[in-house]
Protein backbone atom coordinates (compact mmCIF):
# COMPACT_ATOMS: atom_id res chain seq x y z
CA UNK A 1 0.00 0.00 0.00
CA UNK A 2 1.30 3.40 -1.06
CA UNK A 3 0.04 7.31 -0.08
CA UNK A 4 1.06 10.13 -0.76
CA UNK A 5 0.23 13.89 0.63
CA UNK A 6 -3.12 14.83 0.04
CA UNK A 7 -3.62 17.44 -2.63
CA UNK A 8 -5.45 20.64 -1.29
CA UNK A 9 -9.31 20.36 -1.21
CA UNK A 10 -10.50 22.51 -4.42
CA UNK A 11 -7.96 21.83 -6.24
CA UNK A 12 -7.59 18.34 -7.80
CA UNK A 13 -9.56 15.53 -7.94
CA UNK A 14 -7.88 13.24 -5.36
CA UNK A 15 -7.83 9.45 -6.49
CA UNK A 16 -7.29 5.75 -4.99
CA UNK A 17 -5.98 3.23 -7.54
CA UNK A 18 -7.02 -0.06 -6.08
CA UNK A 19 -5.64 -2.94 -8.37
CA UNK A 20 -2.96 -6.49 -7.33
CA UNK A 21 -0.72 -6.06 -10.41
CA UNK A 22 1.50 -3.42 -9.92
CA UNK A 23 2.15 -2.87 -13.19
CA UNK A 24 -1.87 -1.85 -14.04
CA UNK A 25 -1.54 0.32 -11.23
CA UNK A 26 1.34 2.27 -12.42
CA UNK A 27 -0.40 2.43 -15.93
CA UNK A 28 -3.38 4.14 -14.71
CA UNK A 29 -1.03 6.75 -12.60
CA UNK A 30 0.45 7.69 -15.55
CA UNK A 31 -2.52 8.18 -17.11
CA UNK A 32 -4.70 9.87 -14.48
CA UNK A 33 -1.37 11.88 -13.47
CA UNK A 34 -1.10 13.61 -17.01
CA UNK A 35 -4.08 15.80 -15.71
CA UNK A 36 -3.79 18.75 -13.80
CA UNK A 37 -7.13 18.37 -12.29
CA UNK A 38 -6.60 14.68 -10.95
CA UNK A 39 -4.46 13.43 -8.72
CA UNK A 40 -3.16 10.11 -7.69
CA UNK A 41 -3.33 10.01 -3.93
CA UNK A 42 -2.60 6.17 -2.78
CA UNK A 43 -2.63 2.59 -4.71
CA UNK A 44 -3.81 -0.48 -3.02
CA UNK A 45 -3.15 -3.91 -3.89
CA UNK A 46 -6.17 -5.44 -2.13
CA UNK A 47 -9.31 -4.54 -0.71
CA UNK A 48 -8.10 -3.86 2.41
CA UNK A 49 -5.55 -2.42 1.76
CA UNK A 50 -8.06 0.39 -0.33
CA UNK A 51 -10.34 0.48 2.82
CA UNK A 52 -7.74 1.62 4.91
CA UNK A 53 -6.29 4.21 2.28
CA UNK A 54 -9.85 5.51 2.73
CA UNK A 55 -10.25 6.02 5.73
CA UNK A 56 -6.81 7.67 5.93
CA UNK A 57 -7.03 9.73 2.71
CA UNK A 58 -10.51 10.42 2.38
CA UNK A 59 -10.47 10.42 -1.58
CA UNK A 60 -13.09 11.63 -4.13
CA UNK A 61 -13.09 8.54 -5.98
CA UNK A 62 -11.37 5.16 -5.61
CA UNK A 63 -10.64 2.79 -8.73
CA UNK A 64 -11.63 -0.32 -7.42
CA UNK A 65 -10.33 -3.68 -9.39
CA UNK A 66 -12.95 -6.70 -8.77
CA UNK A 67 -10.78 -9.65 -8.15
CA UNK A 68 -8.16 -8.93 -5.30
CA UNK A 69 -6.75 -11.21 -3.00
CA UNK A 70 -7.64 -10.75 0.70
CA UNK A 71 -10.47 -8.98 0.06
CA UNK A 72 -12.39 -8.97 -3.70
CA UNK A 73 -13.64 -5.30 -5.10
CA UNK A 74 -16.98 -5.59 -4.12
CA UNK A 75 -17.10 -6.43 -1.46
CA UNK A 76 -14.48 -3.35 -0.21
CA UNK A 77 -16.33 -0.95 -1.99
CA UNK A 78 -19.37 -2.16 -0.29
CA UNK A 79 -17.99 -1.01 2.79
CA UNK A 80 -16.47 2.08 1.51
CA UNK A 81 -19.99 3.33 -0.17
CA UNK A 82 -21.57 2.18 3.58
CA UNK A 83 -19.24 4.76 5.54
CA UNK A 84 -18.00 7.17 3.56
CA UNK A 85 -18.20 9.70 0.57
CA UNK A 86 -15.67 8.48 -1.56
CA UNK A 87 -17.29 7.29 -4.53
CA UNK A 88 -16.03 4.02 -6.46
CA UNK A 89 -15.63 3.27 -10.05
CA UNK A 90 -15.35 -0.46 -10.65
CA UNK A 91 -12.52 -1.03 -13.13
CA UNK A 92 -11.96 -4.45 -14.69
CA UNK A 93 -11.40 -6.76 -17.13
CA UNK A 94 -14.27 -8.87 -16.74
CA UNK A 95 -17.59 -7.42 -18.21
CA UNK A 96 -19.72 -10.39 -17.11
CA UNK A 97 -23.18 -9.23 -16.33
CA UNK A 98 -23.44 -10.03 -12.72
CA UNK A 99 -20.73 -8.05 -12.20
CA UNK A 100 -22.07 -4.64 -13.91
CA UNK A 101 -25.12 -5.60 -11.81
CA UNK A 102 -23.83 -6.03 -8.62
CA UNK A 103 -22.01 -3.12 -9.11
CA UNK A 104 -24.63 -0.44 -9.59
CA UNK A 105 -26.81 -2.60 -6.67
CA UNK A 106 -23.96 -1.37 -4.31
CA UNK A 107 -23.81 1.88 -5.02
CA UNK A 108 -20.57 2.24 -7.19
CA UNK A 109 -20.65 5.22 -9.69
CA UNK A 110 -19.54 3.91 -12.33
CA UNK A 111 -18.34 0.43 -14.27
CA UNK A 112 -15.76 0.66 -16.96
CA UNK A 113 -13.55 -1.64 -18.90
CA UNK A 114 -9.89 -2.00 -18.50
CA UNK A 115 -9.07 -1.58 -21.79
CA UNK A 116 -10.71 1.44 -22.75
CA UNK A 117 -9.38 4.28 -24.10
CA UNK A 118 -7.05 6.21 -21.63
CA UNK A 119 -8.98 9.77 -22.36
CA UNK A 120 -12.50 7.74 -21.80
CA UNK A 121 -11.16 6.79 -18.30
CA UNK A 122 -9.98 10.36 -17.51
CA UNK A 123 -13.71 11.51 -18.36
CA UNK A 124 -14.86 8.91 -16.11
CA UNK A 125 -13.36 10.16 -12.75
CA UNK A 126 -14.03 14.10 -14.09
CA UNK A 127 -17.42 12.70 -14.71
CA UNK A 128 -18.01 10.54 -11.30
CA UNK A 129 -16.60 13.57 -9.04
CA UNK A 130 -19.29 16.04 -10.65
CA UNK A 131 -21.86 13.50 -9.03
CA UNK A 132 -22.79 11.90 -12.36
CA UNK A 133 -22.56 8.16 -12.81
CA UNK A 134 -21.07 6.18 -15.87
CA UNK A 135 -21.62 2.68 -17.49
CA UNK A 136 -18.81 1.51 -20.26
CA UNK A 137 -21.05 1.91 -23.00
CA UNK A 138 -20.07 -1.85 -24.59
CA UNK A 139 -21.77 -3.19 -21.83
CA UNK A 140 -24.35 -0.88 -21.73
CA UNK A 141 -26.85 -3.45 -24.00
CA UNK A 142 -26.11 -6.42 -21.97
CA UNK A 143 -26.84 -4.82 -18.83
CA UNK A 144 -30.30 -4.02 -20.48
CA UNK A 145 -30.54 -7.18 -21.25
CA UNK A 146 -30.91 -8.60 -18.26
CA UNK A 147 -33.46 -6.42 -17.24
CA UNK A 148 -35.43 -7.55 -19.84
CA UNK A 149 -35.18 -10.96 -18.18
CA UNK A 150 -35.39 -9.66 -14.90
CA UNK A 151 -37.59 -7.20 -14.71
CA UNK A 152 -41.34 -7.64 -13.80
CA UNK A 153 -43.78 -6.92 -16.22
CA UNK A 154 -46.00 -3.42 -15.37
CA UNK A 155 -48.91 -3.72 -12.43
CA UNK A 156 -49.61 -1.11 -9.62
CA UNK A 157 -47.04 1.99 -9.04
CA UNK A 158 -45.20 0.32 -6.26
CA UNK A 159 -45.11 1.74 -3.13
CA UNK A 160 -41.30 2.45 -3.07
CA UNK A 161 -42.35 5.20 -5.90
CA UNK A 162 -45.38 6.24 -4.76
CA UNK A 163 -43.61 9.56 -3.68
CA UNK A 164 -43.09 11.07 -6.84
CA UNK A 165 -44.90 13.25 -8.55
CA UNK A 166 -46.43 12.29 -12.56
CA UNK A 167 -43.51 14.62 -13.67
CA UNK A 168 -40.82 12.79 -11.50
CA UNK A 169 -41.79 9.48 -12.75
CA UNK A 170 -41.29 10.84 -16.45
CA UNK A 171 -38.06 11.84 -15.40
CA UNK A 172 -37.40 8.63 -13.74
CA UNK A 173 -38.47 6.82 -17.09
CA UNK A 174 -36.47 8.33 -19.54
CA UNK A 175 -33.42 8.42 -16.77
CA UNK A 176 -33.94 4.46 -17.47
CA UNK A 177 -34.17 5.11 -21.37
CA UNK A 178 -30.32 6.55 -20.75
CA UNK A 179 -31.10 10.19 -21.58
CA UNK A 180 -29.09 13.44 -20.51
CA UNK A 181 -30.39 16.16 -18.66
CA UNK A 182 -30.54 18.09 -22.09
CA UNK A 183 -32.28 15.40 -23.95
CA UNK A 184 -34.77 15.05 -20.86
CA UNK A 185 -35.32 18.57 -21.21
CA UNK A 186 -35.97 18.45 -24.79
CA UNK A 187 -38.34 15.76 -24.22
CA UNK A 188 -40.56 17.14 -21.78
CA UNK A 189 -40.33 20.76 -23.60
CA UNK A 190 -39.06 21.94 -20.50
CA UNK A 191 -36.11 24.03 -19.30
CA UNK A 192 -32.52 21.67 -18.07
CA UNK A 193 -32.54 23.61 -14.86
CA UNK A 194 -35.97 22.01 -14.36
CA UNK A 195 -34.57 18.53 -15.16
CA UNK A 196 -31.53 18.68 -12.50
CA UNK A 197 -34.12 19.92 -10.07
CA UNK A 198 -36.49 16.74 -10.94
CA UNK A 199 -33.42 14.23 -11.01
CA UNK A 200 -32.31 15.77 -7.55
CA UNK A 201 -35.72 15.40 -6.14
CA UNK A 202 -35.94 11.64 -7.24
CA UNK A 203 -32.77 11.31 -6.08
CA UNK A 204 -33.30 12.53 -2.78
CA UNK A 205 -37.17 10.70 -2.26
CA UNK A 206 -35.56 7.45 -2.94
CA UNK A 207 -32.59 7.93 -0.99
CA UNK A 208 -30.40 6.94 -4.23
CA UNK A 209 -26.91 8.37 -4.50
CA UNK A 210 -27.23 8.70 -8.06
CA UNK A 211 -28.62 8.32 -11.60
CA UNK A 212 -27.25 4.61 -12.03
CA UNK A 213 -29.39 3.42 -9.01
CA UNK A 214 -32.58 5.44 -10.28
CA UNK A 215 -32.05 2.99 -13.81
CA UNK A 216 -32.21 0.00 -11.39
CA UNK A 217 -35.10 1.26 -9.63
CA UNK A 218 -36.99 2.00 -12.16
CA UNK A 219 -35.92 -1.29 -13.73
CA UNK A 220 -36.69 -3.74 -10.62
CA UNK A 221 -39.45 -1.41 -9.84
CA UNK A 222 -41.28 -2.31 -13.29
CA UNK A 223 -42.39 1.10 -13.84
CA UNK A 224 -40.22 0.62 -17.21
CA UNK A 225 -39.86 -2.28 -18.70
CA UNK A 226 -37.19 -3.00 -21.45
CA UNK A 227 -37.98 -3.33 -25.27
CA UNK A 228 -38.01 -6.92 -25.91
CA UNK A 229 -36.46 -6.58 -29.30
CA UNK A 230 -33.27 -5.81 -26.99
CA UNK A 231 -33.59 -9.12 -25.49
CA UNK A 232 -32.81 -10.66 -29.01
CA UNK A 233 -29.96 -8.87 -30.17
Amino acid sequence: MTSTARAPAGQAISVVIADDQRLVRAGFRVILASEPDISVVGEASDGLEAIELVRALAPAIVLMDIRMPNMDGLTAARRILGHSDTRVLVLTTFDADEYVYETLKIGASGFLLKDAPPEQLIGAVRCIAAGDALIDPSVTRRLIRRFARAARPPSLLPARLKDLTARELDVLRLIARGLANTEIAAELVVEESTVKTHVSRILMKLGLRDRVQAVVVAYESGLVVPDERIGRD
